[in-house]
C-alpha cells in the first residue's frame, strides 16, 4: 500500500503527516513557518528527506495562487518569497523518484471535506474557512473547480461595502481575526486576541459582544446568499478555528433565515421563494482537512 506526506503551509506554522491510500492518518508533525526562501526550502527539504524511501510522493497544501500542472506558487499570500517557487522542482530534484502535487489551501479544504468530510456525496457545494480572511473552494460536478486561472473561490476579494470612502471586501468583513479583536478591544480585555474570552462574553450574551457576533453572522450570512444565487449549491461548510463553536454556526444560519425574509419585493419574499435553502454546517475534518485534501488526488487515482 502506498503512503503519502502531506505538508501544509501557513504563515505560522507548517503542518505535516503521513496518509496512506485507505486516508489512514499518522505521524502528525507541526514546527514553525521559515520566513525566507532559502530556509524554507531547506526546512521543506528536510521533511521529506527522512521520509523519501518508504513514500511514494509528496503533496502539499499552499496559501496563494497554485499552477496544479507545474505546483509553482504566485505570491504565497502571508507568504510572499514563495513567488514562482516550483515545488515540484524542488522536491524532484532532491528526490526524482517522488511523485509531487500542490494545491491552494482553500481548494485542498474543500477536496478534504469532498473526500473524507462533511461534504461527502455532494454534487455542487463549498467550504468557507474563517481565519485571518476568508478562505473558499467550490464543488462544481462533483469536482474541484479552480476556474480559468487557478482563482475560483477567492472569497476574500469579493466586494463588501462602501463607507466613508473605503471599499471593504469580505477579506476584512468575514475576517474571524478582526471579529474577536474588536469584540476583545471593545470589552476592553486585557489580552484582546483572546478567543476563548471573546466566546465567553458571546454565549452569556454581554450586549456588545453579542452586537458585534451578529452583525459578523450576517456578514457571512450574505456571502454566502450571494455565493448561492449564483452557483445554486447545496451544502456549505464552515471551517477555520472559530468553527468549533456551537454557536457560530447556529448564528450564521439564523441571520441566513432573516435575510431571506427581509427581502422582499412588493410584499413578496422572492429570493426566499425562488433559491433553494442550502444546508449550512461545520466542516468535519478541522485543522486536517488541508492535509487530507492535498492527498485527495493521489487517493482518489488509485480508487479509479
Amino acid at each position: 500500500m502506498k503512503t503519502f506526506l502531506a505538508i501544509d503551509i501557513g504563515g505560522t506554522y507548517i503542518k505535516s503527516a503521513l496518509i496512506d491510500e485507505n486516508a489512514h492518518i499518522s505521524d502528525n508533525k507541526r514546527l514553525p513557518t521559515a520566513q525566507s526562501l532559502e530556509a524554507f526550502q531547506k526546512q521543506i527539504l528536510s521533511l521529506v528527506s527522512p521520509m523519501a524511501g518508504s513514500i511514494a510522493g509528496v503533496a502539499f497544501s499552499v496559501p496563494g495562487k497554485v499552477d496544479i500542472h507545474t505546483c509553482t506558487i504566485y505570491h504565497g499570500g502571508a507568504l510572499a518569497f514563495l513567488h514562482q517557487l516550483s515545488l515540484r522542482t524542488l522536491i524532484k530534484q532532491a528526490f526524482p523518484h517522488l511523485e509531487v502535487l500542490a494545491e491552494n489551501d482553500g481548494k485542498a479544504a474543500a477536496l478534504g471535506e469532498l473526500g473524507y468530510g462533511n461534504l461527502q456525496n455532494t454534487t455542487n457545494s463549498a467550504v468557507i474557512t474563517l481565519g485571518t480572511g476568508v478562505g473558499g473552494g467550490l464543488i462544481l460536478n462533483g469536482e474541484i473547480y479552480r476556474g480559468s486561472h487557478f482563482l475560483a473561490g477567492e472569497l476574500s476579494s469579493i466586494y463588501g461595502l462602501e463607507s466613508n470612502n473605503e471599499i471593504k471586501v469580505y477579506g476584512s468583513l468575514g475576517s474571524a481575526v478582526q471579529m474577536i479583536q474588536l469584540i476583545g478591544t471593545s470589552l476592553n480585555l486585557k489580552n484582546p486576541n483572546d478567543g476563548q474570552a471573546v466566546f465567553h462574553a458571546i454565549t452569556q450574551k454581554n450586549p456588545i459582544a453579542t452586537k458585534i457576533f451578529k452583525n459578523y453572522c450576517r456578514q457571512i450570512a450574505q456571502l454566502i446568499l450571494s455565493i448561492q444565487a449564483v452557483l445554486d449549491l447545496t451544502h456549505y461548510a464552515i471551517g477555520g478555528g472559530i468553527s468549533t463553536q456551537t454557536i457560530l454556526i447556529e448564528e450564521i444560519n439564523r441571520q441566513y433565515d432573516a435575510l431571506l425574509d427581509k427581502i422582499q419585493y412588493n410584499g413578496h419574499k422572492i429570493v426566499k421563494d425562488t433559491l433553494h435553502r442550502p444546508t449550512i454546517l461545520k466542516a468535519k475534518l478541522g485543522n486536517q482537512a488541508n492535509l487530507y485534501g492535498a492527498v485527495y488526488p493521489f487517493i482518489k487515482r488509485k480508487n479509479k
